[in-house]
């Protein structure tokens, strides 16, 4: 199985992983605004990988086959005042 994989000129860490290289027949129109037009990362034989840097694997073979895409959205940012605050608890 392969992927083709996009980044978003509009949102950092945010990628878009399609079955075929520019075919987002698949892709909500909605999905495709907010993403901004995508931008060729790179092109992955997933069949023999056990895992991916930012993504779980298993969930991306999943949503290639049910969806034919699968959105890639970057880590949710620490707040340092919420770890401050729960270190503080602990002291």
């Amino acid at each position: 199985m392969f992927c083709v994989i996009y980044r978003s000129p509009l949102r950092d860490q945010t990628y878009l992983y399609v079955e075929k290289k520019d075919d987002f027949s698949r892709v909500p129109e909605e999905l495709l605004k907010g993403f901004g037009k995508p931008q060729l990362a790179m092109v992955l034989s997933l069949a023999q990988r056990d895992k991916l840097a930012g993504a779980d694997i298993n969930k991306v073979k999943q949503a290639l086959s049910d969806k034919g895409f699968y959105l890639q959205l970057p880590p949710p940012v620490e707040s340092l005042l919420k770890i401050h605050l729960e270190s503080d608890k602990k002291n």
